[in-house]
């Protein structure tokens, strides 16, 4: 099993599972809620946070764009307060979207949220100083290739490949030329499109995550099993897995499964706006899974068979017969 290194930590086989915070679009399109959620990843004792980043025009076509939608209202005014950030003026609502507002807030389309959502360049830059200063490692999943360089500009210590992206080659190799670590999420993929990525990426400096791209997945799909199949197909790959169930108990079972890596949505409130917060984490629910992988871990230990000290007495009281 090889060794990846992301940031100090090495993830892989004889190391803690490396546990990542997706804050993802749960921010709503506010750069302080999304630091309210890297504090609450840190308190929970989460290694890393993981946002998405897209180019709306590229990844989005005219007509998806267009399409009526109603939006939050509080998703908007995150939007515009971005337009302004310490007093240099940026573009976050296209023109059209602004003038189509201001005449009706409640005439709302798929492009006012997918843009309304969307960090950029300033933001990012706001993000990575904040995780500078908190101390934890961050990165994001890359939709298109604007965003792979915008994202590796700041020199994060690995890249992500959602799932829905597993099968976009141009993409897998522009994320694979930036030298740096690959994690690739295989929701919605059969094995053949799988090995296909893998064959893409190159095998070196890469993680797998088992994961199953239903939202929430129930019981019946996890499919845990999965990982060791993963781990048989691809071995010296570390594998790990990236959950969307509503609780935490399936991602802690991951690890007795041999799962080097969790990743799980978080959110400040289950009831916020978004299309992700109902199957995310709350504090409460991220500090118990934490501990849970923490404690499964201890349980697990490393397969050494020895005599603990604490037997030592109840070997001396019990065991009657020793003729070896």
């Amino acid at each position: 099993m090889s060794t990846i290194k992301i940031g100090s930590r090495l993830v892989g086989d004889g190391h803690p599972c490396f546990v990542v915070g997706e804050i993802g679009i749960n921010h709503n399109g506010s750069v302080e809620i999304a630091k309210q959620l890297i504090d609450t990843a840190i308190e929970a004792g989460c290694d890393a946070v993981k946002f998405q980043k897209r180019h709306v025009p590229i990844v989005y076509t005219e007509e998806e764009l267009a399409n009526p939608r109603q939006v939050d209202p509080s998703i908007i005014q995150h939007a515009l307060k971005r337009n302004a950030i310490e007093e240099v003026k940026y573009t976050v609502l296209p023109e059209e979207s602004l003038k189509r507002l201001n005449k009706d807030p409640s005439n709302t389309t798929n492009g006012d949220l997918k843009y309304a959502l969307e960090f950029g360049l300033k933001e990012y830059d706001m993000i990575d100083s904040y995780c500078n200063e908190k101390g934890i490692v961050w990165f994001a999943s890359s939709w298109d290739g604007l965003s792979v360089h915008l994202i590796n500009g700041f020199d994060v210590p690995c890249h992500k490949i959602a799932s829905a992206c597993l099968t976009h080659a141009d993409l897998l190799k522009r994320i694979r030329s930036s030298g740096k670590p690959v994690i690739l999420s295989t929701g919605m993929s059969t094995m053949e499109q799988i090995e296909k990525a893998v064959e893409l990426l190159d095998r070196n400096n890469l993680i797998i995550l088992h994961c199953v791209s239903s939202y929430p997945s129930k019981d019946e799909e996890a499919n845990l099993s999965m990982i060791e199949t993963l781990k048989h197909t691809f071995r010296g790959i570390p594998i790990g897995y990236s959950g969307h169930e509503t609780d935490f108990l399936p991602s802690i079972l991951a690890v007795t499964k041999g799962a080097c890596m969790v990743e799980r949505h978080i959110t400040l409130d289950k009831k916020m706006p978004g299309s992700d917060q109902a199957v995310s984490l709350e504090l409460n629910e991220l500090k118990l899974l934490v501990d849970g992988i923490r404690r499964a871990e201890k349980i697990l230990g490393d397969g050494v068979k020895r005599v603990y000290p604490s037997e030592v007495p109840i070997m001396s009281k019990l065991r009657r017969v020793r003729d070896y």
